[in-house]
């Protein structure tokens, strides 16, 4: 791997780290499979290119992608809560939705260029750091105080209530907990991180497009996965598996760079083959324990 790829692999890593954060909270915090990140990911992307470009500043446009986000993932939470529909249903319906949505939010057209527009990255280069390191650096930074601000709200009373909710919600409605709006909320906010991820991706590629969301939900999952399989992750240990959903993201796209850059025998990974890498990864993260227990008892019995 060259010095580029791992560069990128990193930059890549961290700006979709706020949207494994976000998986992380709708599937290990709320029990919630939602789909509704295919399409808030392209939504948030949407939205802060079309405010970049009518003149707002980058960080004021990635707040609005969280609201966008947040109303999405709200949509999928009133879907399920309060008209009854299933909630991978739900978050399917939502994500559908968002495809025409953001279409028409940049106007009619699948994609919208950021090219020679204000950037967040652009006071970083500033300073005086390379531009190949300054985007992974801030994303870096973004991605950790995210995940510091994620692990301090969960342990706030509304974020253990949400983890009550996730946990058992049959009994926190004994404790007065109105579910619905603990789902509601979560939802909402898990599609907000996800959202900004989409427009920080915009900013650094230039460019926003309606199918840039295509495979987030897989991506998002698979490095969640495998950051609880490196970093040993247990039930209830809440701010390991924060730090494992960063780790994993990085993690996950240091492999995929790593099996593009592979050549056996004349034989190599072609970009069009990522979800076959992808899929190979979570296998080997979900059986590595079993393989790992087995050798272990193997050595035990020689």
């Amino acid at each position: 791997m060259t010095w580029y790829a791992f560069y990128g692999a990193l930059e890549q890593g961290f700006v979709f780290g706020l949207m494994v954060l976000g998986v992380y909270l709708t599937f290990r915090v709320l029990e919630f499979p939602d789909l509704t990140v295919d399409g808030s990911l392209p939504l948030g992307a949407a939205v802060t290119s079309v405010a970049i470009t009518s003149g707002l500043h980058p960080v004021l446009a990635l707040a609005l992608a969280a609201g966008a986000g947040f109303l999405a993932g709200a949509v999928t939470g009133i879907l399920n809560t309060k008209l009854r529909i299933l909630h991978l249903l739900a978050s399917i319906l939502t994500m559908i939705a968002l495809y025409s949505i953001n279409i028409r939010i940049m106007g009619g057209r699948p994609n919208m260029a950021l090219l020679g527009q204000d950037t967040v990255i652009d006071p970083v280069i500033a300073l005086g750091i390379p531009p190949h390191m300054a985007s992974w650096l801030l994303f870096g930074a973004i991605a950790v105080a995210a995940a510091g601000l994620l692990m301090w709200f969960l342990s706030t009373e509304l974020g253990q209530a949400m983890l009550a909710t996730g946990d058992n919600p049959q009994m926190v409605t004994a404790l007065g907990v109105n579910t619905h709006s603990m789902i509601i909320f979560g939802v909402g906010l898990s599609n907000a991180m996800v959202a900004v991820s989409g427009g920080l991706v915009a900013q650094n590629q230039g460019a926003a497009d309606a199918n840039m969301g295509v495979g987030t939900i897989v991506a998002g999952l698979a490095s969640v996965i495998v950051g609880e399989t490196l970093l040993g992750v247990g039930p209830g240990r809440v701010k390991r598996a924060i730090v494992a959903a960063i780790v994993g993201s990085v993690v996950y796209r240091l492999a995929i760079a790593l099996a593009l850059g592979l050549d056996i025998g004349g034989f190599s990974f072609a970009p069009s083959d990522l979800n076959l890498i992808t899929a190979l990864l979570v296998v080997l993260a979900l059986t590595a324990p079993q393989i790992k227990s087995r050798f272990g008892l193997r050595r035990r019995a020689c």
